[in-house]
């Protein structure tokens, strides 16, 4: 499955423990989604395109009514990163 580097950077941060929380207009709308990690910080990447896409193909879900977690599926499809940062080269 192809998956962006901003849908890539959320699932990291949901498998360590961060979720979505999502804001709804009075009709049930949505108006708009953050990921916020584990240590209680913003991810920048994340926005309502992403957020949609991940749920369209079901990475990630809400049970009872709390914030978006990852999925099982979305633990499959997650490549491992080491602490969601870029490796460095030694010239």
């Amino acid at each position: 499955m192809n998956i962006s580097k901003a849908q890539q950077r959320t699932l990291h941060a949901l498998a360590q423990g961060g979720a979505i929380l999502i804001e709804r207009d009075p009709k049930g709308a949505i108006l708009s989604a953050e990921c916020i990690t584990r240590d209680g910080w913003r991810l920048s990447d994340c926005d309502l395109v992403v957020f949609k896409s991940l749920k369209k193909k079901r990475l990630i879900a809400s049970k009872g009514g709390g914030p978006y977690r990852i999925t099982r599926d979305g633990l499959v499809n997650l490549r491992s990163q080491l602490d969601n940062r870029t490796t460095m080269k030694a010239w």
